[in-house]
């Protein structure tokens, strides 16, 4: 760890005896207060119409099979069937790609980094060319769909107006799912970490970053 007091509690993981509060938007979403996050979003046009609309057509068939509240398992099995599918699609590079660039890449970072260490903790996150992975910790009563809402709304305002171009720029909806301990933490981590050599994406095409004590612990 880093040798510098932090006001940051140790690593809040999702907890089975502390309530869940529950959502439902698009995806399902599971919140406990202060907890650790790996999440996902990504462009409007980072997958084809015709992939979203059979992914959702097939998740949705899944979820009247599977009513919340879910389990443990039954949550890791949405998450490996659904989740999953979707960042392959995502690391295939459709649409337009707006943050392969780095002037747009760096709108996202400044967003990001803004409310860093007083709304929320950032641990590892890469910004690829269609979408953004994270692995961050939530402050206390700090809700996660008003965090990606400020990111979102912000980037897109900015962005637009340096390429002066109008419209969608994100998806409505993200993933997210709440780390369940150290060996999640991890492997979240290394996924971030090797993400831009999974996809083939070359230097200068993608942003990463790992905190420095995270870093150390993957070697």
């Amino acid at each position: 760890m880093d040798s510098a007091p932090s006001p940051w509690p140790i690593l809040r993981f999702l907890s089975e005896t502390t309530p869940v509060h529950k959502t439902l938007n698009r995806l399902p979403h599971w919140q406990q207060n202060a907890a650790a996050y790996f999440l996902t979003f990504r462009l409007h046009d980072s997958i084809p119409s015709d992939i979203l609309r059979e992914w959702r057509e097939e998740r949705d068939l899944w979820l009247l099979d599977h009513p919340q509240p879910w389990s443990p398992e039954t949550e890791t099995e949405y998450h490996r069937h659904f989740s999953a599918a979707m960042d392959r699609y995502l690391d295939q590079g459709h649409g337009a790609c707006l943050l392969r660039e780095p002037a747009n890449a760096g709108i996202v970072v400044q967003a990001l980094q803004h409310f860093d260490h007083s709304r929320y903790l950032l641990h590892a996150w890469v910004i690829m060319p269609n979408h953004v992975h994270l692995l961050f910790s939530l402050g206390e009563a700090v809700a996660i769909e008003s965090v990606v809402a400020s990111w979102k709304r912000f980037t897109a305002i900015q962005i637009h107006g340096r390429n002066h171009t109008s419209g969608a720029f994100w998806q409505k909806d993200y993933f997210d799912r709440m780390i369940r301990g150290w060996d999640h933490f991890m492997n979240v981590a290394r996924y971030i970490r090797r993400n831009p050599d999974k996809a083939k994406l070359a230097p200068g095409t993608f942003t990463l970053h790992l905190a420095p004590w995270v870093e150390r612990l993957l070697g």
